[in-house]
């Protein structure tokens, strides 16, 4: 058997270059992760993932997990490896409305769980982004727009059933391989293969308000000082507030902020009163069916995140016109977005709950979208130009070194972590990320993936 043909026992769909559906089978949500995979295995449940892992480490190829697809840094696909593909077969979302829960695929999309949450008047915290992958977000830790109410999606996060690289399936909860269910919130993907999670629910109402409400550039210091008023006074559990830094179509500088409020349109429109009277140029808020947004497949993405304990007026200046000079240049949409979700909820958690490490400050995500071109060269100029809007921040930050500004994990690009010398290291990266969580979670992959098969994302080296 050659090391493109399936394993004898394997009874999901095995893709390989000469298949009609392999473009297809390697695309991804940003155009720029994809990667020319060996082959792409659509696995059918845990069994097959035993199966593609023992064939995978007998060839000694690589392989790259595919949930949602999401990661732009290219996670989720691998050149001249197999990926295990959890998106074809293991994609749907169950609930049980009586004990509130939800058992989910490994390679669902939230827009399935809130729809079927929805059925029952049930939501758990989930991706701003609806064709966010289930699998990545929770492994990261978990932000969204319920945070402020429920914590990260850790926090609800009370089972899983992982695969292991030596092919044990496993079911890890507090009171199952606690250990192992410590490492896995947070830890991203290097323990196993994902299946399946099992998620608490709670009661949602069936429509929010929110919606993005679009200023011109000049409005950007009133901005900022209603939102340091905002922030800093302690804001609802019930909202969250997304701001934009970047351009119109027309190349103007433009400020967007979305707003979320889990109640009605009255409601929300009193609560974000003070930013309404700013004086905006297109109002696009409304209460609407709970349900998250959308954005373009097939587009070239590249993201970087920073934190920040504050917002800046001064800095978020200068992000504004270093945008309005890089982006034509490059040809390049670049964004600067201030990702504003109450913490009180999620910091009241033990720290050392789980392996994704907390912060009190704000997450904050520079962000490159371009069409057509999606050559290294391309590539190269706006991680560039990311790095440089993200380096206003983490300079002017005096609570955080350059060097453990790490941002959150799920925005972290494995593949241009530089340590302080310039040189890349993994290893640095992951070991700045965890923080003093790192030992343990060395200790962790040393037992369940010693020869570290799982190495495409926020790499820990085992002790």
């Amino acid at each position: 058997m050659s090391e493109t043909s399936p394993p004898d026992s394997f009874r999901g769909d095995w893709i390989t270059p000469d298949h009609i559906d392999y473009d297809s089978a390697i695309l991804r949500w940003a155009r720029n992760s994809r990667r020319r995979a060996a082959a792409v295995a659509f696995v059918r449940d845990a069994a097959d993932v035993v199966t593609v892992l023992a064939h995978t480490r007998s060839q000694k190829l690589p392989v790259a997990i595919r949930g949602g697809g999401h990661s732009v840094a290219g996670a989720s696909s691998i050149e001249g490896g197999v990926v295990i593909d959890l998106s074809r077969y293991l994609n749907g979302a169950r609930v049980d409305a009586e004990k509130r829960l939800a058992y989910v695929g490994g390679g669902a999309l939230w827009k399935c769980v809130d729809e079927e949450g929805m059925k029952y008047g049930l939501a758990t915290v989930g991706g701003t982004i609806n064709h966010t992958g289930v699998g990545g977000l929770i492994l990261g830790g978990g932000i969204g727009h319920l945070m402020g109410e429920y914590g990260h999606v850790v926090d609800n996060l009370v089972q899983v059933t992982v695969v292991t690289a030596d092919g044990q399936i496993l079911t890890a909860s507090e009171s199952e391989s606690p250990e192992l269910f410590w490492g896995i919130r947070g830890g991203g993907s290097n323990f196993g293969v994902v299946t399946e999670f099992v998620l608490k629910m709670h009661p949602q109402r069936a429509t929010v308000f929110c919606g993005n409400v679009i200023y011109p550039g000049p409005a950007l210091p009133a901005i900022l000082a209603e939102l340091d008023k905002w922030w800093e006074g302690g804001p609802s559990p019930r909202c969250s507030i997304i701001y934009f830094i970047t351009l119109s179509p027309d190349g103007h500088p433009i400020n967007i902020l979305s707003f979320f409020y889990n109640g009605s349109e009255e409601e929300g429109r009193e609560y974000f009163k003070p930013f309404l009277d700013i004086g905006s140029v297109i109002d696009m808020a409304q209460e609407i069916p709970y349900e998250n947004e959308n954005l373009k497949h097939d587009v070239n993405y590249y993201l970087k995140g920073v934190f920040t304990t504050r917002l800046r007026t001064s800095t978020a200046a200068q992000i504004q016109a270093r945008i309005a000079e890089l982006s034509p240049k490059i040809r390049v949409a670049l964004t600067f977005v201030h990702e504003l979700f109450p913490s009180k909820k999620a910091l009241s958690f033990d720290r050392d709950s789980t392996s994704f490490v907390r912060w009190e400050g704000i997450s904050n995500l520079a962000s490159a979208t371009w069409t057509g071109d999606d050559s290294l060269e391309r590539q190269e100029e706006a991680r560039a130009a990311l790095y440089e809007l993200c380096a206003i921040v983490s300079t002017a930050e005096d609570k955080l070194s350059v060097g453990e500004n790490t941002g959150y994990g799920n925005y972290l690009d494995e593949d241009t972590t530089k340590d302080v010398n310039g040189n890349i290291k993994r290893e640095f990266k992951s070991a700045a990320l965890f923080g003093d969580h790192y030992p343990r979670l060395q200790a962790l992959k040393k037992k369940y993936d010693p020869e570290m098969m799982f190495n495409k994302w926020n790499t820990i080296v085992p002790a």
